[in-house]
């Protein structure tokens, strides 16, 4: 995938920071936009600078500000005069009691995975639908789908709302731009890390495979979905979860 140009949101760390990597791997220029971790992402950066023959970039923007998104994109246009792929990856998430939430911490929850997600794939779907070509992956969650837990009802109502946006965006951009979308179970990133053993242990019985994913088999999916090789792949809501089952 030489020349091709890749833009991943949060992608300081986490499945962020794992998919850059595996784009650096396959020869793919990346963009790296991160919204408070600088040193995260200059780190990523200097990772891929002495591993990998491709070209990177670190731009700071808060995907749910539409000015900066908008500058984010005519940057990276500016430097690579394209876009090839975009995964809509940033994502927060703030567990607390149902009845505790507050109508301001909801919105922020739904301004950046939501709303990013749209801001993003609008500036850069305008892009892409200019050459006529491109790839876009969101990711969601299980969370969305049949994995509820009230204290996280605003990133579960997030990413549903992702599943609707990814099918909507197949529709508005075919033929030319194909949109898919990853549903990860749990992950070891910083979203688990909080969890007690106990926690662990109870959730890892409820997967097949009895354990959390690894931020990179995450990440290979994103790089299979970009690639060549998942041209007829489109509106889809691929599970990635390790057989997650109710006993």
């Amino acid at each position: 995938m030489s020349n091709v140009v890749a833009l991943v949101t949060g992608g300081s760390r986490g499945i962020g920071k794992a998919t850059i990597l595996e784009f650096a791997k396959a020869g793919v220029n990346v963009v790296i936009n991160y919204n408070k971790h600088a040193m995260l992402a200059e780190a990523v950066k200097d990772e891929i600078l002495n591993k990998y023959d491709v070209e990177v970039m670190c731009i700071k923007a808060d995907i749910s500000r539409e000015e900066e998104v908008e500058e984010m994109v005519n940057q990276i246009i500016d430097r690579f005069g394209k876009i090839d792929i975009l995964v809509n990856n940033a994502g927060i998430c703030h567990d607390s009691l149902f009845m505790d939430k507050s109508v301001n911490n909801f919105k922020k929850i739904l301004d950046v995975n939501l709303i990013g997600t749209y801001l993003c794939s609008k500036y850069v779907g305008r892009v892409m639908l200019d050459r006529g070509s491109g790839k876009i992956i969101n990711i969601a969650s299980t969370n969305a789908i049949d994995t509820y837990y009230p204290e996280s009802c605003d990133y579960d109502a997030s990413k549903a709302g992702v599943i609707s946006l990814t099918h909507n965006m197949a529709r508005e951009f075919a033929p030319h731009i194909l949109v898919n979308c990853i549903c990860p179970g749990w992950v070891k990133t910083e979203m688990s890390e909080g969890l007690s053993y106990e926690q662990i242990e109870e959730e890892k019985e409820k997967i097949l495979v009895k354990r959390f994913a690894d931020p990179s088999e995450i990440a290979k999916v994103v790089v299979f979905l970009a690639s060549s090789k998942a041209s007829y792949i489109n509106d889809a809501i691929i599970r990635v979860d390790g057989g997650r089952f109710y006993g």
